[in-house]
């Protein structure tokens, strides 16, 4: 048997468009709808197969001891499920694009904050994230949202907490932090990472590439994420080199997002150069790193319209990022073979897309009742793109090879995700995919007829 790639968007979890729904500056907004209308509207677009919030620490918690979620948070949780989407959320412990403190209201008087200078015609201030006050708290933030959303069937990802604005690991410009000594500020950021890692078990933690211009240890951070299976991030695609590398050469098996703000449609947002736009290029150079996840996001003005009227205009790119992105997994070629009476199948497997797999892709070879007849997993974040990875399956002696399904599941962190085929042949509703004859597969390949003899 052999497949051949399919070009509908696959929407299995590690990857996907990922359509943002609030962000730095808040939720998104229409003077025309309520809150609701418009989270909904953006979330039942059927570009992004995944939905993303970004919201501080204040909108999830207000007292000590227990989680307060705001209404952007629930709405978004609620319509996801309604619309089939997973989330990927981030809850920032500094926000600079806000007034007053991102702390809930019964920290602020606990937590000491240290002045680092003027940006943007305001005096910016960073809380003393070793102070023990702040630690404590920052444990129970973790543990408050690992309790709930650790291994929750409808969260795709959790963004790193890290140091800084927007907790990307930086207060740039500014060249000062509010610790006393760059050691002490690595060993803070080192523990509370050790700290999340080891909270959230199940679910992917994915950490910004940011260059460590605060001085603040991100470098290992990013090493200590890759190390635990934990994915990667970025906000930039054309700034920073440093975290170009980074992202390209990960190992295969890490997961990355990459999140940059897209024109709205309008004239002046689009910034043509040769005729290409601005966000064009960045989706040419979210492919370039091999991108699991692209954000839909229009920067610090989320609404469904203004991603409609840019891709109204100009959905070329768009549309082949959603069939390229991230791991696109087919079994392409399929021999039998019979040895010491026993049949069995050997596959080759495809990766159309432009990611490994981000993490371990798991394959059983089943009958039509769901029995396991024989299964195991490729190599990590194997196969590679436009590479093919080969796996054996013996069977039980006496099996028919026909009409059995091969079906496969992502495993990450030891929990296991449906993954449907990206194969243009027909599939079952799970995404298994029943083994028959292709017409033709057996013949002399140069004549298209019957071998000699």
């Amino acid at each position: 048997m052999a497949t051949t790639p399919s070009e509908e968007v696959v929407p299995n979890n590690g990857m996907g468009l990922i359509t943002y729904v609030c962000d730095e500056v808040g939720p998104a907004h229409k003077d025309s709808e309520t809150l609701a209308q418009s989270l909904e509207n953006l979330v039942k677009l059927p570009l992004g197969s995944k939905v993303y919030i970004r919201v501080n620490w204040k909108d999830v918690q207000q007292r000590p001891g227990r989680l307060d979620l705001c209404e952007h948070w629930k709405l978004t949780f609620d319509l996801a499920r309604r619309y089939g989407k997973r989330v990927g959320f981030r809850v920032m412990v500094s926000n600079p694009d806000i007034p007053g403190p991102t702390l809930p209201d019964f920290l602020v008087p606990k937590i000491p904050m240290v002045k680092l200078g003027e940006w943007q015609h305001r005096v910016r201030y960073e809380p003393r994230y070793d102070d023990p006050a702040f630690q404590a708290a920052f444990h129970e933030l973790v543990d408050l949202l690992a309790a709930e959303y650790d291994g929750h069937r409808d969260v795709e990802y959790v963004d790193t907490f890290m140091y800084g604005f927007w907790g990307e690991g930086h207060t740039w410009p500014l060249e000062s932090n509010p610790f006393p000594d760059s050691l002490t500020a690595e060993n803070t950021f080192v523990s509370m990472f050790q700290y999340q890692a080891e909270r959230w078990k199940k679910t992917p933690l994915v950490t910004n590439t940011q260059p460590d211009f605060s001085k603040v240890g991100n470098s290992e951070l990013l090493d200590r994420t890759i190390r635990s299976f934990n994915w990667l991030r970025t906000d930039t695609i054309f700034i920073e080199n440093e975290q170009i590398e980074e992202l390209s050469n990960r190992p295969p098996w890490t997961g990355v997002s990459v999140e940059v703000g897209m024109s709205d449609g309008s004239p002046a947002s689009l910034k043509l150069d040769e005729g290409v736009t601005y966000t064009d290029n960045v989706i040419h150079h979210a492919q370039d790193v091999g991108a699991c996840y692209f954000s839909l996001w229009n920067w610090h003005r989320i609404q469904a319209d203004r991603l409609l009227n840019y891709y109204h205009q100009f959905p070329v790119a768009i549309d082949q990022l959603a069939r390229r992105i991230g791991y696109r997994v087919r079994p392409s070629w399929v021999w039998t073979y019979e040895e010491d009476g026993y049949p069995g199948l050997i596959v080759g497997f495809a990766n159309d897309g432009i990611a490994g797999v981000p993490g371990a892709l798991r394959v059983s070879v089943v009958t039509d009742d769901g029995r396991v007849l024989a299964g195991g997993s490729l190599d990590a974040g194997c196969p590679l793109p436009g590479k093919v990875r080969q796996a054996k399956f013996p069977l039980p002696k006496g099996t028919n090879w026909k009409g059995l399904r091969l079906k496969a599941e992502l495993e990450v962190k030891g929990v296991r995700y449906p993954v449907r085929w990206a194969s243009r042949q027909r599939l079952n509703e799970d995404g298994s995919l029943n083994l028959r004859p292709t017409v033709g597969l057996g013949q002399n390949d140069e004549t298209g007829g019957v071998p000699p003899g």
